[in-house]
């Protein structure tokens, strides 16, 4: 299958590279400008590659007829449209948090819903289309959105293997193959049980691109986890308070979190390492020496002396003769008088 990346804005994402951390600021701005302003902020000072939003418009989005989801009976009276519609990221909106976003050195980018949206976010040259999962089935607004070059990040939450497919192929059909999916449990928030991060590899093994994870858990520990899998992109909705109203706040991580996922991310990556085995590294020397075992003078034994096997002990340290050679040292004759605890070296033999 070979090395999968892509390129998004001057990161190179894919095997082998730094996990491509995406905030997803989504529709936690709450409409106002400076908080949109803040959350950025926020995923710049955590570290995070990204920011992004989501663009979209009730009267392209839902039918006014959509019934209300259970999820949100607690937290709102308004149906599905009325909701969707007092929480639209104000399009006007976009160039400034661009600006924003390059000043505060992140990569801002959004989340299309529409073909206009594409082509405004296209004229902005955002780095990369994100398409959401309940998106996945419009293959038309995929191919359009593929049509205009830039990597496209599938979130696949609901999909079967045919949906992903044919998402997939509608991107192909549009001349693009710059494409990393996004395994993801629709769900808010989504039980640990429902993530699957094991379908992440099914997917690179499928589709041959790189694949992450669109994480709707509580807490950061499985979006951690998914790096240790091979997850290329993370994804994580992030809000300034879980306490703000708003249908997406109470199951995203707050500013504190962000900033340790992204350390947790940076630590396990560094920990995967090459898979070599060979031996202490520089930092474990002092350890390697000191801390090993070793053939130990188990008493006093006299210059001239056979060496006998309760002779020696294998204790620390570990700077003398191997504990694998000791019939190797056994019946050979003591050059010196060597000391009880001695640590046995073969110039003594």
């Amino acid at each position: 299958m070979g090395i999968l990346k892509v390129k998004i804005g001057e990161r190179l994402v894919g095997d082998g590279e730094p996990c491509f951390i995406v905030a997803e600021a989504g529709a936690n701005h709450n409409r106002d400008l400076a908080m949109g302003k803040e959350l950025i902020d926020v995923a710049a000072e955590a570290g995070a590659d990204a920011v992004k939003f989501q663009t979209y418009s009730a009267e392209t989005l839902y039918s006014k007829k959509t019934p209300k989801f259970s999820y949100l009976e607690k937290q709102t009276s308004k149906d599905t449209w009325q909701l969707i519609k007092d929480i639209e990221l104000p399009r006007e909106w976009q160039a400034e948090l661009q600006a924003w976003a390059h000043k505060r050195g992140i990569i801002f980018f959004s989340a299309p819903f529409d073909y206009r949206a594409v082509d405004e976010l296209d004229a902005l040259g955002v780095p990369a289309f994100k398409i959401a999962s309940f998106e996945i089935v419009d293959l038309p607004l995929i191919g359009y959105a593929a049509g205009k070059g830039r990597p496209m990040i599938l979130s696949t939450g609901l999909a079967t293997y045919e949906d992903i497919h044919d998402a997939v192929e509608a991107c192909r059909s549009a001349g693009n193959r710059d494409i990393v999916l996004l395994q993801c449990a629709s769900l808010y928030p989504a039980p640990p049980a429902r993530i699957n991060l094991r379908a992440m590899e099914t997917m690179r093994r499928a589709f041959g691109v790189p694949v992450g994870l669109s994480d709707h858990t509580l807490g950061i520990h499985v979006a951690a986890a998914a790096v240790a899998l091979g997850a290329c992109v993370v994804e994580k909705h992030f809000t300034l308070s879980r306490t703000l109203p708003g249908p997406d706040h109470s199951f995203a991580i707050e500013p504190a979190e962000l900033t340790a996922m992204v350390r947790q991310i940076r630590d396990i990556e560094a920990a995967l390492g090459d898979g070599r085995k060979a031996g202490p590294a520089p930092e474990e020397q002092e350890m390697h020496q000191k801390a090993r075992r070793s053939l130990i003078a188990a008493r006093a034994i006299s210059k001239g002396t056979r060496i006998e096997r309760d002779m020696i002990a294998i204790k620390r340290p570990g700077f003398g003769i191997r504990p694998k050679l000791l019939d190797l040292v056994v019946g050979r004759v003591a050059k010196v008088d060597i000391e009880e605890d001695t640590v046995l070296t073969w110039e003594m033999l």
